[in-house]
Parts: structure tokens; C-alpha cells; sequence
């Protein structure tokens, strides 16, 4: 596929992803519930614990931009947003405290874990170069949410002063070449009218941003501003999974006001401008 080309491609079971044009793209790396085959008999974890840990409809959101990947497969199975070594659960403490296996892993099935982490990564890299390559500089809504009613679902909900609706994690971000992407994005999202309120749009209250967005810095340092989106879920219910359709897409349409801003703020970059005669 050339860079004027749109499609949707996938891999048989690790990904689903489209091309577009324009330089923002969209990851989904906590969206997806599956779990290989081989590793089933071996989870100790219960199916409703797992997607609660997981990051439900983010795989919608990603499709608010013309250029986006969804990860299939199940944080448990393997975290992408987790350094390499650290990227399959071994233990309780790597999972909030969560009985994961029922016994260590076989070797073999780690290592075929980790080739998928791999590959995704490998795919990332193409992804991206490609947008790079036609727009100079581009941008990645790392999107994600989180959980805040941890009590139960008859317990009050967490505090919301230390849980905004939308957490914009920026710790690896370059500052001085994103930083004014980063406040043009959390003024433009606070102000869209959410059915007739405001999100409470913060940074680096809950997350910071991990592994996805530091990779994207270190690999594309100058040209990527990665901004960690993570929705607190008051869009579904966390323990039961069950999504309000009509929030989610109102969560959709606030991402999409965001994108004229963006642009703009590319624009006045001057790292991030072509050359006339280029196309």
C-alpha cells in the first residue's frame, strides 16, 4: 500500500488497523479481549476480571482519525504498553494484584507472547514512518481508560478530584516541539459541549504514559507528540461491561473538535513544515 492508498489490513489474530491520510494517528493497544487458544486452559483469572482490566470501546474511538490500530489480543495475554521484559504477567504484583496462571508459564508460550509484541511494534514502526515520511510531523492519540469504581459496583464511586474525566498523559513528551499541541488539545476538548457540561480534561493526574508513547519518542524524536488519553469509564459500566452507545460516541465527536486545533498548531511548528515544492 502507497501512501496515497487507504485500506483497512489486518494480521489473522493480533491486529486491526487502517491507513489514512492526515498526520494524526490513533493506537488502541488496551482494547482487545482475545486470548490465544493454547493459553486459555491455563488462565486462572475469571473472563468478567479480565475486561474489566481491559479498555472496552477504545477500539471504537481510534476511527476518529483516518489512520488507526486496535490490538485484538487481551492485556493478560500480552502488554503492549509494558516494557518488553515485563510485558507478560508472571506474577500477582505485575497485575494489581490478580492470580493471572494457574502455574508458571511454559518458556514456549512466553516466548510466542513476546513475538507478538514484536510484531505489533514492527508494524507500529512501518505505520508511522510512513506518516512521517509524508507529513514531517504527526501526532498519536494513545487512547486508554480506567477504572474508578474499584470498591464495587454498589460503592461510591472514586473521589473525582484525583480522577478527571480525561487524563492526558504527557511524560515522555518533548515540551518545547509539543508542548503547545498538548495545551491546544486539552483547551479545545474542555471546551466542547458535552451534553450540556464541560470535561474535566487534566494531565498526568492518574497516568503519565508508558510504554507505547515512550517508544514513539525515542523512535521518532522531533517528529511524534504521543498524547496517553485515558477516559475515566464513565461511559459504561465497569462491572458489567455494559456501554452507554450514546456517551461513546459523544466521547468520539469531543476527540474530532480537537483535530482543527491540532492541525493548526502543526502548522505554526516550524520543525513540522514542508517545503513548498514538496508533496
Amino acid at each position: 500500500m502507497n501512501d496515497t492508498q487507504t485500506g483497512q489490513k489486518q494480521d489473522d489474530s493480533l491486529w486491526v488497523e487502517q491507513v489514512g491520510d492526515g498526520p494524526v494517528v490513533a493506537t488502541a493497544i488496551h482494547a482487545g479481549h482475545e486470548v490465544r487458544r493454547d493459553l486459555l486452559p491455563l488462565l486462572a483469572i475469571d473472563e468478567s476480571t479480565r475486561a474489566r482490566e481491559e479498555d472496552p470501546y477504545t477500539d471504537a474511538l481510534v476511527k476518529v482519525v483516518p489512520s488507526w490500530i486496535a490490538f485484538k489480543r487481551s492485556r493478560f495475554e500480552v502488554d503492549l504498553n509494558r516494557p518488553k521484559d515485563e510485558a507478560v504477567y508472571m506474577s500477582p504484583e505485575m497485575a494489581w494484584g490478580l492470580q493471572v496462571w494457574k502455574k508458571p508459564l511454559p518458556e514456549t508460550e512466553i516466548k510466542r507472547s513476546l513475538e507478538e509484541y514484536d510484531k505489533f511494534y514492527d508494524q507500529l514502526y512501518q505505520l508511522l514512518k510512513k506518516i512521517e515520511r509524508k507529513h514531517k510531523c504527526f501526532v498519536v492519540f494513545d487512547l486508554h481508560s480506567y477504572n474508578y469504581r474499584r470498591k464495587g459496583p454498589y460503592a461510591p464511586p472514586e473521589d473525582p478530584t484525583e480522577n478527571p474525566d480525561v487524563n492526558v498523559g504527557t511524560g515522555s513528551i518533548d515540551r518545547q516541539h509539543c508542548g503547545p499541541i498538548v495545551q491546544r488539545f486539552m483547551d479545545d476538548l474542555r471546551q466542547y459541549d458535552f451534553f450540556g457540561r464541560h470535561l474535566d480534561v487534566r494531565e498526568n493526574v492518574k497516568f503519565k504514559g508508558r510504554q507505547l508513547a515512550q517508544w514513539i519518542h525515542r523512535k521518532f524524536p522531533g517528529s511524534a507528540c504521543v498524547l496517553a488519553i485515558e477516559f475515566k469509564k464513565f461511559f459504561m459500566d465497569e462491572w458489567t461491561g455494559i456501554a452507554d452507545i450514546d456517551v461513546i460516541e459523544e466521547i468520539r465527536k469531543a476527540l474530532h473538535s480537537t483535530l482543527p486545533g491540532i492541525l493548526e498548531e502543526l502548522q505554526k511548528n516550524p520543525r513540522c513544515r514542508r517545503d513548498t515544492h514538496e508533496h
